[in-house]
């Protein structure tokens, strides 16, 4: 995958985090993940398509979501009310959009609704061809992981 695809996802956590939660985040070393299952219990899932395709996972241990989404909307939440995983979905919706805005040569991209799926032990099937890149990410509330999978499309795979 290339790094350009990458460096916006950090600059988008980084600016969404600060901006809406006043969180600074500080970001590790990403690498290359090797299993389908997601870091945490909590995932928001966004997906892409256009001239670039695939999925884009924001995982969350349930303790640093609840204390983050309580950051974000300024009340407490519980993990499991349909408002909590609307606040997940829209973390990772600002995320995406953020990210998607700064890829290089203007791609044309659309995301998509997003996705949460809460529960320990949940396994996200992405595309088997398609590398996945984890981002480590450090907050006051806790650790947060990027998954990023996504490749460029062709035009000729386009067409087809």
């Amino acid at each position: 995958m290339d790094a350009s695809y990458i460096t916006p996802f950090v600059a988008s956590i980084q600016n969404v985090f600060s901006t809406m939660l006043q969180l600074p985040v500080e970001i590790g070393e990403p690498t290359i993940k090797s299993n389908p299952h997601p870091e945490f219990d909590i995932s928001g899932i966004i997906g892409m398509s256009g001239d670039v395709v695939g999925s884009v996972v924001l995982s969350f241990p349930t303790e640093t979501a609840v204390s983050i989404v309580q950051l974000f909307t300024g009340m407490e939440i519980d993990a499991e009310s349909d408002d909590f995983a609307d606040a997940i979905g829209e973390l990772v919706n600002m995320v995406s959009g953020g990210a998607k805005a700064a890829f290089p040569d203007n791609k044309r991209v659309s995301i998509s609704c997003p996705s949460v799926v809460i529960g320990k032990g949940h396994r996200i099937a992405g595309q088997s061809d398609t590398p996945c890149v984890m981002i480590p990410c450090q907050t006051d509330c806790g650790e947060v992981v990027i998954e990023v999978a996504i490749k460029q499309v062709t035009a000729a795979a386009q067409a087809a």
